[in-house]
């Protein structure tokens, strides 16, 4: 039986989904900084960010408007106008993807040129196929998330994940054996993301088929919602919905674009760093080689490690939308202000500590996850990954305030926030990357994260007023610079003691030690200061509430 999901349930879902897509791709990354030279390393980020971009493009916001159309629809009873938004929608990837992954393997010699990195026209070409499936995927996703339906699109998202990471990495070792060059590999193990497509496809046609039998059962009239879910066009009118393909377009697109400029601004960010690294930061790299392996260890290292502490933000927007969006539907102001604090407030005690480890304990990481070069006195690229990772706490918020924006119909808002923080982003990437290299582009990322944050927090609290720590503010800032102060000495100190041990193994001591000290210190601050209530804790599920609060009892006697 599919169930629907609170939003504590539904986040866990989406985080747990996430979380697993990260770290399968942070272990994708392992093995390839082995397989693949920097120019190798180069042409599989290069795909991979124009890839993103675009499959954003495709869905143009689609499975965030469709969450929120179809959750807004059933709170007013209007079931029929729901299924047929849905098929439209449908119909709208379908089209989407073809013209798509055509275009994209038709123009890849050209980005390949314009990138001055011709080396990447194969990885490009070979990522295109996926697009073919991923917009419909996508619909399917949003569709089940306005019912509130997390588990499917989370249980695809893992199976994608898998089949992208297993079989790109076999493909790629296959390519690699037969001696064919770095541009080969890397096209092969990008390839992987074809069959993940397939194997995400699949398991949301189960899905649906599960919802079609469910709803036979129990609703007939969920009948033709069902077979909306399976792409059967003839019954999407059913429920008595006569709107146009026309009138749903022109809703859709109203709300998708803004929802896709939002979303995508991170993957517009890197997609910029990536394509114009080399143009950017070759007067600041002067040495033969060195932008390109600056830019390989940036792409690699620094944005997949500080990829992993959004994953909850991520979560929590895609399954805070419906819930915003119903609630403020039916001028629940008060529902409005307690999701949207809880979220933030969550937000806060979970991923600040994960970007605090990754930029104290940054240089241990690095040198335990990845290659250290030959010769070298250390790990290259851990200064960006702390720097990018530092950054991702503001990021964060950013995502978050959106999400709570679009929820509430602010979605053109949160969009012009969002477009005056790009801009300010290209204006000081431009200006710094020839004086600071990979740093004026990390530095002009964290101003547009400040400002769009900043904004949306105004407009939000014009509306309703967040309560998300008040008081409270000041010993949270404590406990967070005790915690990042513990683990920075606890690396440094490992590192000396061990320095005559294996490099490998001196890094995993630094590291876990750094990690360890940060989350004790971290949560045992958070109770001794009072930052975290006993309120807070009965937010979450009741399999974490119950021994979050023992540990709270336990620490409050200390």
């Amino acid at each position: 039986m599919v169930k629907k999901d609170s939003l504590i349930k539904g986040t866990l879902i989406l985080a747990a989904a996430a979380l697993t897509a990260r770290f399968l791709g942070l272990f994708q990354r392992i093995p390839l900084d082995y397989m693949l030279g920097p120019e190798g390393m180069l042409a599989f980020n290069a795909a991979n960010q124009i890839y993103l971009l675009l499959l954003l493009v495709a869905t143009a916001g689609f499975p965030s408007a469709i969450s929120k159309m179809v959750s807004e629809r059933y709170a007013l009873g209007k079931e029929g106008e729901a299924r047929r938004i849905y098929h439209a929608a449908l119909v709208f990837g379908a089209v989407s993807g073809l013209i798509l992954a055509v275009a994209l393997f038709a123009l890849a010699p050209l980005y390949a040129t314009v990138a001055k990195e011709e080396y990447a026209m194969l990885s490009v070409r070979a990522i295109a196929p996926a697009l073919l499936l991923f917009p419909i995927i996508a619909m399917m996703r949003g569709y089940f998330q306005g019912r509130q339906f997390i588990s499917a699109g989370g249980t695809s998202q893992i199976v994608e994940q898998f089949l992208r990471v297993g079989l790109g990495i076999g493909l790629g070792v296959i390519v690699l054996s037969l001696g064919w060059g770095d541009d080969w590999v890397a096209a092969a193990v990008t390839f992987g993301s074809v069959f993940g497509a397939i194997g995400a496809f699949a398991i949301m046609v189960w899905f649906a088929r599960k919802l079609k039998k469910q709803d036979g059962e129990s609703q007939p009239r969920y009948n033709g919602e069902a077979a909306a879910a399976l792409m059967r066009p003839g019954k999407a009118s059913v429920g008595g919905s006569q709107l146009r393909f026309r009138t749903i377009y022109a809703e859709i697109f109203k709300m998708s674009l803004p929802a896709m400029v939002t979303s995508a601004a991170v993957n517009l960010i890197y997609a910029f760093d990536t394509t114009l690294f080399i143009r950017l930061t070759e007067k600041f790299y002067t040495a033969a080689g060195e932008a390109v392996v600056a830019g390989s260890d940036y792409g690699a290292k620094a944005m997949s490690l500080a990829g992993i502490p959004p994953i909850l933000a991520i979560a929590l927007g895609s399954s805070l939308i419906p819930v915003i969006a119903s609630a403020y539907k039916l001028k629940n102001l008060g529902e409005v202000q307690r999701q949207a604090s809880v979220v933030l407030r969550i937000v806060c005690f979970t991923g600040v500590p994960l970007a605090l480890l990754l930029t104290v304990a940054a240089y241990s990481i690095t040198g335990l996850i990845f290659e250290v070069p030959e010769g070298s006195n250390g790990p290259t690229g851990s200064g960006a990954v702390a720097a990018l990772a530092a950054g991702t706490i503001l990021q964060i918020t950013m995502m978050t305030t959106n999400s709570i924006l679009y929820g509430m119909g602010k979605q053109r808002i949160s969009m012009r926030h969002t477009l005056i923080g790009l801009v300010l982003k290209v204006v000081i990437s431009i200006a710094l990357a020839p004086l600071l290299g990979v740093y004026g582009l990390i530095i002009g990322s964290t101003v547009c994260f400040i400002t769009a944050t900043v904004l949306n927090l105004r407009w939000i609290n014009a509306e309703v007023k967040l309560t998300v720590l008040g008081k409270r503010w000041i010993p949270y800032l404590v406990s967070v610079g005790i915690a990042a102060l513990g683990g920075w000495g606890a690396e440094a100190g490992v590192l000396a003691l061990t320095g005559g041990l294996a490099p490998k193994l001196s890094y995993f001591l630094a590291a876990a030690s750094a990690a360890v000290v940060v989350g004790l210190l971290y949560a045992a601050m958070l109770v001794l200061l009072k930052v975290v209530t006993a309120e807070d804790a009965s937010s979450l599920p009741a399999r974490l509430r119950k021994p979050f609060l023992k540990v709270m009892r336990i620490v409050s006697r200390v």
